[in-house]
C-alpha cells in the first residue's frame, strides 16, 4: 500500500519543520500532532491536531487512519517517544520513523555519547520487537551525522561564522559525515516512497563528508576573512565531557559529539554504501553552496 497521510510529531521544531516542509511538496497530506498547550503554528495546508501528548489514547485518537508517523522529538525529549510508538500501534499504523536523527546511536550503545542516547536506542529496540510481534507494522531509522547547516550557525558549535571563529579537533583533517536539514527532509521523503525497500531498516546517510580543515578553507574563502583559530584535543574533549557528567551537566553530549566526529582516528565517516542516499535515490550536497546560503542568512 501507498503511503498518503503522515502524521508528524515535534513538526514545528528545527528538523521536524523541514520534514513538513518536505512531504508538502511532495504531495503528502501532512498532519500535525502537537501538545494541547503549543502556540506552534504550521502551514494552512497541515492539518493540525493538539493532543495530550501524555496519553496512549489521546494520541491514538489523533493519528487514526494515517499511514505513517513520522517523530521528530528533541533529543532530550526521546524518551516519551514510547508513548508514541504505543498509540501508532493502538492504532495500527504501518510505519514509523523515531527520531533517530543526529548521529547514530545504535553503532555507539556502549559509548559514553551513547548512554546520552539511550532513551533512542531503547526506542528502537522497542519497535524491533513490535515489527517482529505485528507483521503489519514496521520501522524505519535515519541518522544524518551531524546537521551540516545548522551546525554552522550554532555558537554553541566548533564553528561561528558570524563572529568569524572555528575550533579544530586534534589535525583537522579527520572526515565527517554531516547533512543539511533539509536533505534529511527529503530523505524522510524518500523513506515513505519507497516502503518496502527501506522496511525495518536503520539508514545512515550522508549528504556530504567533509573535513574541519576543509570547511576552514571554505568559509575564509567565500567570506574573504580570516577566522580566529582555536585548538583543542579529542582527550580534552572526552576530560571536559567526563567532568559535566560528573557534575549531571549533560551539556557534555556537545563534547562527546566534537570528539566523536573529529577526533583523529575517530573513523567514523560514511564510506561507500554505508552512506544509504543511493538506496534513498539521493545525490551528494554541494557542500559549497549550503555554506554560502549559511553566510548569507548569518549577516
Amino acid at each position: 500500500m501507498a503511503i498518503q497521510k503522515v502524521a508528524v510529531v515535534g513538526g514545528s521544531g528545527l528538523i521536524g519543520s523541514k520534514i513538513v516542509d518536505s512531504l508538502l511538496k511532495a504531495g503528502f497530506q501532512v498532519t500535525a500532532i502537537t501538545r494541547k498547550e503549543s502556540s506552534a503554528t504550521f502551514p494552512d495546508n497541515v492539518i493540525v491536531k493538539r493532543v495530550d501528548i501524555t496519553t496512549v489514547d489521546s494520541v491514538k485518537e489523533a493519528l487514526a487512519g494515517q499511514d505513517a508517523v513520522v517523530s521528530a522529538a528533541a533529543t532530550a525529549a526521546a524518551g516519551s517517544q514510547k508513548i508514541i510508538i504505543d498509540a501508532a500501534i493502538a492504532a495500527k499504523i504501518p510505519r514509523f520513523i523515531p527520531s533517530e536523527f543526529g548521529i547514530p546511536s545504535r553503532q555507539n550503545r556502549d559509548t559514553k555519547i551513547g548512554k546520552i542516547l539511550g532513551a533512542k536506542i531503547q526506542n528502537t529496540d522497542y519497535l524491533i520487537e513490535l515489527a517482529e510481534k505485528h507483521d503489519w507494522f514496521s520501522w524505519t531509522g535515519l541518522s544524518n551525522g551531524l546537521f551540516l547547516d545548522s551546525g554552522l550557525k550554532s555558537a554553541r558549535g566548533f564553528i561561528n561564522i558570524k563572529d568569524r571563529k572555528i575550533r579544530i579537533t586534534d589535525s583537522g583533517n579527520e572526515p565527517y559525515s554531516t547533512t543539511s536539514l533539509a536533505f534529511v527532509g527529503e530523505a524522510v521523503v524518500a523513506i515513505l516512497k519507497k516502503p518496502e525497500v527501506t522496511k525495518n531498516k536503520y539508514l545512515n546517510i550522508a549528504g556530504v563528508t567533509t573535513t574541519q580543515n576543509e570547511v576552514l578553507k571554505i568559509v575564509e574563502r567565500l567570506t574573504g576573512d580570516k577566522f580566529e583559530v582555536s585548538h583543542v584535543t579529542g582527550a580534552e574533549l572526552e576530560k571536559t565531557g567526563d567532568e559535566k557528567i560528573a557534575k549531571g551537566d549533560f551539556s557534555a553530549f556537545g563534547n562527546y559529539l566534537e570528539q566523536f566526529l573529529f577526533a583523529d582516528g575517530a573513523g567514523h565517516a560514511l564510506k561507500g554504501d554505508e552512506n544509504a542516499i543511493g538506496l534513498l535515490g539521493l545525490r551528494e550536497e554541494n557542500l559549497e553552496e549550503v555554506v554560502k546560503s549559511v553566510i548569507a542568512e548569518t549577516k
